[in-house]
């Protein structure tokens, strides 16, 4: 029996959490060298998982399947392809980073009211590596009900990372920020149940097929897909509509895409930066993740039916998002924002159903976990400073900070996509796969690059440069801590951006894989006939 890599490097910030969870109270430092050690140590098995992929073996690799529930169909079954092996290695990279970004963002506030009841430090880093376990799972998932109920489970902890421990830079008083961070947690709670609830519908409808032309139900992905392909499985083609709106409706919240994307501002603004990492450098991940591999992988012929539609909304989200990052006064909501816009560009890749457009939306979805993670984390530390979010509070930082300032650019460039930086070559690929086939659309998307150049620069101007606003005069620069936290990540921009090819080696044949299933080839390129 091999080892179970898979199930290991899942397990262990399970584990990890309830380590860390029941640590002594007093024992706050030790919590957090505790859930550092075991995030570190899922990072080297997540490696390992890495290294022994094989791009050109088979689809699915590393995979262990046992039996769950046999009367219902339900079996352990995990497997990753090269999409998920570099997701998976994308969320055991930023965990530690965030944990180190949030080292004190849970330790009692000095000269607080002394009756007040402090937010464990054990329960917020144990909830992160709750968070980890939840989402590799969902990523190493190749049983539809496996995945759904990890989809669902990672819910929990991030409510409560979200309500429980807010950002304290609030503008408001102690009251309003609790009651504007418990608003924020329930939307976020409820928008994704209600997507969940109806993708539970839609998965029980997939069995009831199943069970009907295969004689025994079942949730298997593998099974669906090899059933599907040698014709012994037809889904009816009203069924396989509405099964797909299920599933995508769940993915599009979790997303998001507009117009499903409205908990998304409050929660990154009322979470502190870390938490507001995990969100959408790493949760939000598996909306887009899922889309390639359940949506078109089981409904290829619904994919398509709904494809003019999703791609309309994935526009509308790349400028909607842009325009209303260009006129925040708050930094994270700013950022929050800009995510919308990038999430629309990973959308317009995956229906553009083009190589280069798929292959761009699976790069995007690693690199844009790279840059948020660097722009808001960065931003944290300035906010955590000045004990503001609001651009209004900031200015001249350059000067008295100038590798926070610095720090702060590189993000932000990265973010607005400049030649050179890691998201300039996936939205390079996601625009030249949708022109290819939607040349109208790609132009359109376009104008999302030209108002990502505005609201990051203008931030930038805003808060580094100009004068030395009062307040600002003693922020001190970026700590040893800080630097750890950054500075790979901006090595890791830098390097992708000049050399992605690691990268897009793993994720093009599980591209081409999903645009076979799709029946989709690239259009030729029209040439003028030679008078």
């Amino acid at each position: 029996m091999s080892f179970p890599l898979l199930t290991v490097t899942a397990a262990l910030p399970a584990v990890g959490a309830v380590v860390t969870a029941a640590v002594p109270a007093a024992k706050r430092t030790a919590a957090k060298y505790t859930a550092l050690v075991f995030s570190l140590g899922t990072l080297g098995l997540a490696i390992a998982a890495l290294v022994r992929f094989d791009p050109g073996g088979d689809r699915y690799q590393l995979t262990e399947s046992h039996a769950w529930i046999k009367d219902f169909g339900l079996r352990y079954d995990l497997g990753v392809d090269g999409i998920a092996v570099a997701l998976i290695a994308l969320t055991a990279l930023l965990i530690p980073f965030v944990m180190l970004a949030g080292w004190h963002d849970a330790d009692p506030l000095e000269g607080a009211n002394p009756n007040r009841r402090w937010r464990p430090t054990q329960g917020f880093f144990a909830l992160i590596l709750l968070v980890e376990a939840m989402v590799v799972l969902s990523f190493e998932a190749t049983d539809v009900f496996l995945f759904y109920i990890f989809f669902e489970a990672m819910l929990i902890p991030m409510y409560f990372l979200i309500g429980g421990f807010g950002d304290r830079a609030h503008a408001a008083g102690e009251e309003e920020a609790a009651r504007q961070r418990s608003y924020a947690a329930v939307k976020f709670l409820l928008y994704n149940l209600a997507g969940g609830l109806i993708m539970l519908a839609a998965v029980i409808g997939l069995y009831a097929v199943t069970a009907k032309q295969l004689g025994t139900g079942t949730f298997s992905l593998q099974e669906i897909l090899a059933a599907r392909g040698s014709g012994k499985l037809h889904i009816e083609t009203s069924t396989e509509r509405w099964l797909f709106l299920g599933f995508f409706f769940a993915f599009a919240v979790k997303a998001p895409l507009w117009p499903l994307h409205t908990w998304l501002p409050n929660a990154m603004g009322e979470s502190t930066a870390p938490v507001a990492v995990l969100i959408t450098a790493v949760v939000d991940k598996v909306g887009t993740f899922a889309m390639l591999r359940y949506c078109l992988q089981l409904f290829p012929e619904a994919s398509k039916w709904a494809t003019p539609v999703i791609l309309v909304l994935a526009v509308i989200g790349i400028i909607y998002g842009a325009l209303l990052a260009v006129g925040q006064r708050d930094i994270k909501r700013l950022i929050a924002y800009a995510s919308i816009s990038h999430f629309g560009f990973i959308i317009l890749g995956i229906f553009a159903m083009t190589t280069q457009g798929q292959s761009g939306a699976a790069l995007y979805m690693v690199n844009h976990g790279i840059s948020t993670a660097a722009l808001m984390l960065v931003a944290g530390f300035l906010i955590t400073r000045r004990g503001s979010r609001l651009i209004a509070d900031f200015g001249g930082v350059q000067k008295v900070a100038p590798v926070l300032a610095g720090t702060f650019l590189i993000g932000g460039l990265a973010t607005l996509s400049l030649p050179g930086l890691a998201p300039f070559v996936s939205e390079f690929l996601v625009l030249v796969g949708t022109f290819s086939r939607y040349p109208v659309l790609g132009i359109i998307a376009t104008l999302g690059i030209v108002l990502a150049a505005l609201y990051v620069l203008v931030l930038y101007q805003r808060t580094m440069t100009g004068p030395v606003k009062a307040g600002i005069e003693g922020m001190s620069d970026l700590k040893v801590r800080e630097l750890v936290v950054v500075a790979p990540l901006i090595a890791l921009l830098l390097f992708l951006g000049v050399y992605p090819k690691p990268v897009t080696d793993i994720l093009n044949p599980s591209v081409k894989h999903t645009l076979s299933d799709l029946h989709k080839t690239d259009p030729k390129p029209a040439l003028e006939a030679k008078k």
